[in-house]
């Protein structure tokens, strides 16, 4: 067979003939179907695994880890990831793939997921608080919820003047060097056991807490004021105040804070703001 490369798609039970450059394959059709049914569905699954095992780590994962985690080829491993990447539900900083936005947009409308736990029309209810929050303080917004032993910031609002953090692009930060995490790890006693008994806290600056008496006598005095606070500890130049926002079921679910250059705002001032700022987000979701 020459000529032109031409399909022919044959009856039920029939054989299916693929002529491309000169050349006839003949291919059982039931068997053709099957094999790329299998191949498909073999795909989506490893895709699937993929997502699950970046979504459940609690930092950035490159392409080595996600290949030992999941025990696909690094070939495999490297096209799903860039497929998945392509198509906005991974997003790759550096040689670190964390789960993409696109996710977090087709969900986000209709609420925000807490440790596993959605919260139905959280976003509307809270959106209008937070834009009340940078009206007042002009400093950039975070509303941030548990994620394992990380902060995941779910909505950010921020002018041009938005301080630079190593968060930036991954939106996830380590929790005890927050504020934000701080807070989650003041109120969530569960959260605050399973932390401690982790390894080494991380140093991220010279004025990160690492020593764990240190961090709880500082989580208790959260708890006694209704706010945290983090002084130049994640990010050099930067300081923040979060306090605590409580669900319908009376836990702590996330997290509000502003964050301001070091010297651009009194923290004081601005705890005094997202306390009252989470407290009406408190309210609202329990309407």
């Amino acid at each position: 067979m020459h000529g032109v490369a031409r399909l022919r798609w044959p009856l039920a039970g029939q054989d299916v003939v693929h002529e491309h450059r000169g050349v006839g394959l003949f291919v059982p059709l039931d068997r053709a179907r099957r094999a790329e049914a299998a191949s498909a569905l073999g795909s989506l699954e490893r895709g699937i695994e993929i997502l699950l095992c970046l979504a459940a780590g609690m930092r950035p994962m490159n392409l080595t880890q996600v290949h030992q985690s999941t025990g696909f080829s690094k070939t495999t491993t490297h096209r799903l990831l860039g497929t998945l990447q392509r198509r906005g539900l991974v997003t790759r900083t550096g040689g670190d793939y964390t789960v993409g936005g696109r996710l977090a947009d087709i969900v986000a409308p209709r609420g925000w997921a807490v440790q596993g736990r959605r919260l139905p029309g959280s976003r509307r209810a809270v959106l209008p608080h937070l834009l009340q929050l940078y009206e007042a303080t002009r400093q950039t917004v975070n509303l941030a919820v548990p994620d394992g032993f990380e902060v995941a910031y779910v909505e950010r609002l921020y002018g041009h003047n938005r301080v630079k953090s190593p968060s930036d692009g991954v939106d996830r930060a380590p929790l005890h060097c927050t504020a934000t995490g701080k807070v989650l790890l003041a109120y969530d006693p569960g959260l605050r056991a399973a932390f401690l008994a982790a390894p080494a806290l991380r140093r991220m600056t010279r004025r990160t807490v690492t020593a764990p008496a240190v961090l709880e006598r500082e989580l208790a005095a959260i708890r006694g004021e209704g706010v945290g606070y983090a002084w130049e500890e994640f990010a050099e130049g930067v300081c923040c105040a979060a306090a605590p926002v409580f669900g319908p079921d009376g836990g702590v679910c996330m997290a509000v804070a502003v964050a301001a250059p070091v010297g651009a705002a009194a923290l004081p001032r601005m705890g005094a703001a997202v306390r009252r700022t989470a407290h009406q987000i408190t309210g609202a979701l329990l309407l």
